[in-house]
């Protein structure tokens, strides 16, 4: 009798689904460090950054915990990367 949760299973199953999880993470947020304070970073970027949901990043704008974003377009609205580095150094106890 085979089960669907032997180690050989599990293991090839998490070699088929970690390379999507990796590709996953937004470039802006994996080289975050390497970005220069003037640089913008779009709302993934800051959900992973806070490891927070859409929703909570706008109560964090709201609440002023967040800085407030840029809007450079009709349709994009980014973050500077710098206001976004103080807020980190902040949050930080």
């Amino acid at each position: 009798m085979t089960s669907c949760h032997t180690p050989s299973a599990i293991s090839s199953a998490l070699k088929t689904t970690a390379p999507k999880a990796q590709s996953a993470l937004p470039d802006a947020l994996v080289n975050f460090d390497s970005q220069p304070d003037s640089a913008y970073v779009r709302q993934p970027v800051v959900q992973g950054l806070f490891a927070c949901s859409s929703a909570t990043v706008w109560r964090m704008v709201k609440r002023g915990t967040l800085p407030a974003p840029r809007k450079l377009s009709e349709r994009v609205t980014a973050w500077n990367v710098g206001a976004l580095r103080q807020a980190l150094a902040a949050a930080v106890i």
